[in-house]
């Protein structure tokens, strides 16, 4: 709450709630339960949890990764997440595995990430992907992580610069949508979103502790909902380790509704088992908005504890893809 007296931050956090009327007002019910939501301008409608890469990639019995997957396309959850670098290239290799068969690559809105900032890298890692996950075109293609001061002069350097292979790859139909990501700090964001792109989908994180410090829920989320960009929200449940259910008491199921009451197209979730896929089926089938005294309430709660960003690991650690800087 830096910055800002308590009545700013509680208008400013209910002006998100408001926002997200407006996508909520699109948002569709499915054959199979599993609400949708337009992915921003795109004319793409997309399940409104997603199946996160890292996670799957994480579950060590791989056949019972691909059960999970099939389960997920099964029951209408068909938005998955991936990138490059997840598990040294596994992630993308077990997904592959479980979209090979029976026309579920046609099934799924397919998004992955590349780590390298420049052509020839982007090139590469684009192929890899291609590779591993047995397809002929990514649905969205991200690059990953923003977190360095020179990301955006390095993906939009007009001759070596990530963007230029990006455009290339949409050109010749191997990609169809074009975004970024990251989770460390909004100024990152606000960067990429200066360059002269029309972005079509950025990943953050959006959940209760965010709203407190070094927020993309006030800083970058208006942006993007004013230019038609879609949001895709990350870390419900700050990381992996669920914190937020863990320390400040809040259930999962009203953690994900937070993220899912703001103006989202999908909200990517850790799923590592069917246990962990079926309660997020059913959060997502049962999904109601948070009213504006349940969003008071909530941030009250999670004030303290959010300070410094000390529960919000990937904000104020060495997190994400450092690739591009470690090679040449």
């Amino acid at each position: 709450m830096r910055g800002m007296n308590r009545r700013e931050f509680v208008k400013g956090a209910l002006a998100g709630l408001a926002l997200g009327q407006g996508v909520l007002a699109e948002q569709q019910a499915s054959d199979m339960g599993i609400p949708t939501r337009p992915l921003g301008r795109t004319g793409q409608r997309v399940s409104i949890v997603a199946l996160g890469g890292w996670d799957i990639g994480n579950v060590q019995d791989k056949d019972a990764a691909i059960a999970i997957m099939h389960e997920a396309i099964d029951e209408g959850l068909t938005f998955f997440d991936n990138c490059w670098d997840y598990h040294d290239g596994g992630s993308e290799e077990v997904m592959g595995r479980a979209l090979a068969s029976n026309g579920r690559r046609d099934k799924v809105f397919l998004m992955t990430k590349v780590c390298a900032r420049g052509y020839r890298g982007a090139q590469a890692h684009l192929e890899d992907s291609l590779r591993r996950l047995r397809t002929d075109r990514i649905d969205l293609w991200q690059f990953h992580g923003m977190k360095w001061d020179d990301d955006a002069e390095l993906i939009f350097h007009p001759d070596r610069g990530a963007m230029k292979a990006a455009l290339e790859a949409r050109q010749a139909g191997k990609v169809r949508y074009i975004g970024f990501t990251g989770h460390k700090n909004p100024k990152f964001h606000l960067a990429m979103l200066e360059k002269p792109s029309d972005w079509d989908a950025v990943q953050m994180p959006l959940n209760v502790l965010d709203a407190h410090y070094e927020s993309f829920q006030h800083q970058v989320l208006p942006v993007c909902h004013k230019r038609g960009i879609a949001v895709i929200g990350m870390k419900a449940l700050a990381a992996q380790n669920g914190r937020i259910v863990r320390e400040l008491g809040i259930s999962p199921q009203f953690a994900r509704r937070y993220s899912l009451s703001l103006p989202i197209a999908s909200l990517v979730c850790g799923i590592q088992s069917r246990e962990n896929l079926r309660q997020d089926i059913a959060i997502a089938r049962r999904f109601t908005p948070l009213t504006a005294d349940e969003v008071t309430d909530v941030l009250a709660r999670a004030e303290d504890a959010a300070q410094g960003g000390r529960m919000e690991a990937y904000k104020i650690g060495n997190y994400g893809c450092d690739w591009h800087h470690k090679q040449a």
